[in-house]
């Protein structure tokens, strides 16, 4: 029993620490490659290994007809407009800050609640966003309180966020039909044919140009693996057996992996300043997930593989 306990913790902390890392290696592909061809790539990949491991897991649904504009829609939403505004974010803010500014997400998932469900908004969630900002200002400030980073790369990161919270509203639509699997695996099969012609158009001269490189592209490789594949996977069986509270409380661990991972493999410096404010977005985002309502619903619907 303890072995299994620990198995599942293993699990959930391998998928935190897989999210945790992809800004790092987001950062390393930039070394070579543009934006959207990383993207790009990230995509093709990932979809083969995930219809490849579908020979052993056998739990690929087909999409009725119907439902398919609600996938084009899903997918234009993330990974299109999503890795938009996070990869090219990172252009011009710390892998550190945007790791910071995405977990926010969850700070506003009740308000979207509210609006689509009419679901409360609690005390809780108004103290949790009052407490992640704080952080958040102070993640972007050096010692002398002067500003880090760039506002083109908060105005991006803000899109991601923005496009998350719809994202969540269409899983809503879909959660009683199609589990997280078959889910993932198409978003990220259509999410090629969007970015195909941004490709084609703005990135292939320049990828042609550069050719092949095999530190930049095995970085490529790991995102399209872990961070968007197996992390999913690791994430929707731990918090099966787990249950949502606890499994919760280590998503919130993710900026930490990403600021250890900077300071070792890209050489980002962690002021106190920073420290401080990473722990604060963490508690700020705890306290907003006290509401179980339209989150929870969302991550009811990342469980439920096994289930379908």
């Amino acid at each position: 029993m303890k072995n299994k306990n620990l198995m599942l913790y293993l699990a959930l902390v391998f998928s935190m620490m897989f999210w945790g890392i992809s800004f790092i290696w987001t950062k390393m592909a930039f070394e070579f490659y543009k934006p959207m061809t990383i993207i790009f790539f990230r995509l093709i990949i990932s979809s083969i290994f995930l219809h490849g491991i579908n020979i052993f897991l056998k739990k690929l649904k087909t999409i009725e007809k119907k439902d398919y504009k609600w996938f084009v829609l899903l997918s234009f939403l993330q990974p299109f407009l999503y890795f938009i505004g996070e990869s090219n974010a990172l252009l011009f803010v710390s892998s550190t800050v945007a790791s910071v500014l995405i977990s926010l997400i969850p700070l506003f998932t009740p308000f979207v609640g509210y609006y689509f469900f009419k679901e409360k908004v609690t005390l809780m969630n108004v103290v949790g966003i009052f407490i992640s900002i704080t952080g958040v200002i102070m993640v972007t400030l050096n010692n002398d309180f002067s500003f880090s980073v760039r506002i083109e790369g908060i105005l991006l990161l803000t899109l991601s966020i923005f496009t998350s919270l719809a994202y969540s509203v269409m899983l809503i639509k879909l959660a009683n039909k199609y589990d997280v699997y078959t889910v993932i695996t198409k978003q990220n099969t259509i999410g090629i044919l969007w970015f195909l012609p941004i490709f084609l158009i703005f990135d292939i001269n320049d990828f042609m140009n550069v050719g092949f490189h095999l530190k930049p592209f095995i970085s490529i490789i790991e995102l399209a693996i872990l961070p968007s594949s197996l992390a999913y996977i690791l994430y929707t069986y731990g918090m099966q057996q787990i249950g949502i509270t606890k499994a919760n409380t280590l998503v919130n661990t993710i900026p930490v992996f990403t600021a250890v991972f900077a300071y070792f493999l890209l050489g980002e410096t962690i002021t106190k300043l920073n420290i401080i404010g990473i722990m604060l977005a963490i508690v700020g985002v705890f306290f907003s997930q006290m509401n179980h309502g339209f989150f929870a619903r969302i991550k009811l619907f990342f469980f439920r593989i096994n289930n379908n």
